[in-house]
């Protein structure tokens, strides 16, 4: 059989010549799309400041004492600059988190965080530098919008501030009214600031906390919020973390860590562990994204693979130098949790202890761990060492969430529902 010739028909030629004639056409949209697609993300100046660079590798690295030397050089040499104080506010509550074991996100992973009594100790001083460093900022900020309510700049300045006392107010004081109203605020200066520049990424980590998490309350919450105007979606408050995430100059790391805590939420066990793993990749020296991968395979249900990674942790920060400021008491905690989900109660318990007698636990962890090993030694049939250890709980601060369930424990040995 051979081939049959097709005589191209008049209109087909036509056809084909329009689309030659439109292909420079074609091409130039294509070129104009990518153009804005990789479109400049834009920052304040002081952001690419080598000090600042300097200032945030130690922060990755959990150098608090480090960060705030730098940046308090930095708030120094710039005197009325709104960023470089918010930069130093954001580093002195952060080395705060961090000293009172604020900072694992297992803390935050279920509304339990919402309920109870659990206070948490301030230092007077802290507490000071810190609302002093904040109407700093505040005012440093209204001073440039008054010179020009456009200025971007001032906008996620005044953002960013607002956003570090309420993160500061609700997880110390546990003052949640304030830190709404203040995250709020904070929301908005971001959504302004984005209104005038879509490019200023990293204000999309503010404004995308606040649509997701807005976005995730009950039916009937979003009904009483929203006559006050107060709408968010999930999906738009993830897509604006995952540019942040992907793009931020300041906020990109936070933006994923962020991202992880929502997928965790979730129960999307194994995305969120894949967002933590190249965290640890790009960070190999910050203690809290290893100890986060463990708490993933633990909450993920991976049992014995989540003890091995907490020992994993627990054997390098045994190295010398390996993390610069390692809160073992953390690890312990989840190898407890992990240890007691595999029944092995009486491991679990040795853990919870030593949570109790690490050096630089904070006040709410050390009693929590210690009602925690004493319901792992009342179900491994040691009741004076439950009974130790609920009682030291008590001694420890009597009139919180944990002290309630030690009495509670100390006078009926606790059986598993």
């Amino acid at each position: 059989m051979g081939l049959e010739v097709r005589t191209m028909k008049p209109w087909e030629r036509c056809s084909i010549v329009r689309a030659l004639l439109n292909l420079p056409l074609l091409c130039f949209l294509l070129f104009a799309c990518s153009l804005q697609a990789q479109a400049p993300v834009h920052t304040n100046p002081l952001n690419l400041d080598p000090l600042v660079k300097e200032a945030m590798a130690r922060f990755y690295e959990q150098d608090y004492e480090g960060t705030v030397e730098r940046l308090d050089r930095l708030h120094t040499d710039h005197p009325g600059n709104a960023q470089a104080t918010a930069l130093l506010l954001h580093a002195v509550i952060f080395r705060e988190l961090y000293r009172q074991d604020l900072l694992d996100t297992t803390f935050y992973a279920n509304d339990g965080f919402l309920t109870g009594k659990h206070p948490t100790p301030e230092d007077p001083k802290v507490h000071a530098q810190i609302f002093s460093l904040y109407d700093e900022a505040i005012n440093e900020a209204n001073a440039q919008l008054d010179k020009n309510p456009n200025d971007v700049d001032a906008l996620f300045s005044r953002a960013w501030s607002k956003s570090l006392k309420a993160v500061y107010l609700a997880m110390v004081p546990r003052s949640f009214g304030a830190g709404m109203r203040l995250a709020i605020q904070a929301k908005d200066d971001s959504q302004r600031c984005l209104e005038l520049d879509q490019n200023y990424v990293d204000a999309k980590l503010i404004y995308g906390v606040y649509e997701y998490v807005v976005g995730s309350l009950p039916w009937q919450f979003k009904i009483l919020i929203g006559f006050m105007g107060m709408t968010g979606s999930k999906d738009k408050g993830m897509a604006l973390l995952r540019d942040a995430g992907a793009r931020g100059v300041l906020t990109s790391a936070e933006a994923r860590t962020v991202i992880s805590l929502f997928l965790r939420r979730e129960s999307k066990y194994q995305e969120a562990i894949k967002i933590v793993h190249v965290l640890r990749q790009e960070y190999p020296h910050d203690f809290l994204f290893s100890l986060e991968e463990a708490n993933l395979r633990k909450d993920a249900g991976e049992g014995m693979a989540a003890v091995a990674a907490y020992r994993e942790l627990i054997g390098q920060a045994a190295q010398p130098g390996f993390y610069y400021d390692a809160h073992m008491e953390l690890a312990y905690f989840g190898l407890g949790d992990s240890l007691r989900g595999q029944r092995h109660f009486g491991e679990a318990a040795d853990a919870y202890e030593k949570v109790a007698l690490t050096p630089t636990v904070g006040a709410e962890l050390k009693r929590r761990s210690l009602v925690a090993g004493g319901m792992c030694r009342d179900l491994n049939g040691e009741r004076a060492l439950a009974m130790r250890d609920y009682q030291e709980a008590i001694d420890a601060d009597a009139d919180t969430t944990q002290g309630d369930l030690a009495r509670q424990y100390l006078h009926k040995p606790y059986r598993e529902k």
